[in-house]
């Protein structure tokens, strides 16, 4: 079964054709640069320009750098303040003639990882997923079962939101030494793991390539491992969780 999967991200919007069973692209991916100040008309311009360049009509994902109930988006910490209250799920829609299901961006790069990635590894375990990039990204797993729209990156560590202490703008920012980060990061996991109790905690976003420099110098009782499937965790998931939703909807 082949569906799109569309990521939004702060620099690019990414879509790829995925093979969901598999849980793979079975093309190169078509890659647009973020329009400036990232409206959501803009964005659902350029959603509807990757659809067209696959020729594609369907059900489709997209991811959403913010919290998504039903389709609508209800918090933009890292977008344009315009996107809260909008149905995006209609609006990607109506601009594309395909049938969209919308979906956190953190959400959509755990279930990938969850399907087809390092959460094989470790069946049956409570797995949390932490996406490092312009903010922190959350996601939670029991038995394989995503625990929907956890927003971890906004946790009170000392007053500040953690995202602002860990993320990987916050490294870049601050220009700080991996092992400087490492302590950074380990403070707000450490608060986190300290409600959550998870089994394994999984790194992604694009500083997980990085892994093996920051990784080993966390202070968890977890076990910490970093994401597989990288960029393409985001396109993945969000062709996964579109053809979850449409079975749903014939069920």
């Amino acid at each position: 079964m082949i569906r799109l999967g569309i990521d939004f991200g702060g620099s690019g919007i990414k879509g790829g054709l995925v093979d969901v069973v598999k849980g793979e692209l079975i093309q190169p991916r078509i890659r647009i640069p973020t329009p400036e100040g990232a409206k959501p008309k803009e964005v659902a311009a350029v959603v509807a320009e990757i659809c067209r360049g696959f020729g594609y009509h369907g059900a489709a994902g997209g991811t959403i750098p913010g919290v998504v109930q039903h389709g609508v988006v209800m918090t933009a910490a890292n977008i344009d303040d315009s996107w809260v209250g909008k149905d995006v799920e209609r609006l990607f829609s109506q601009a594309s003639n395909c049938e969209f299901h919308a979906v956190n961006d953190a959400d959509a790069a755990g279930l990938a990882e969850i399907h087809y990635g390092v959460g094989k590894d470790f069946p049956g375990q409570v797995i949390l997923m932490i996406t490092l990039g312009t903010g922190i990204g959350s996601a939670l797993f029991v038995d394989g079962s995503l625990v929907p729209n956890l927003e971890l990156g906004h946790l009170k560590v000392r007053e500040k939101d953690a995202e602002r202490r860990a993320s990987d703008a916050a490294r870049q920012r601050k220009k700080l030494s991996w092992p400087a980060y490492a302590a950074a990061l380990d403070e707000v996991v450490g608060e986190i793991e300290a409600l959550i109790w998870p089994d394994v905690i999984v790194i992604g976003g694009g500083i997980s390539k990085q892994g093996e420099k920051f990784i080993p110098l966390l202070k968890r009782r977890a076990k910490v491992v970093p994401a597989r499937l990288l960029n393409q965790a985001g396109i993945i998931g969000a062709a996964l969780y579109a053809s979850e939703m449409e079975k749903r909807a014939q069920a």
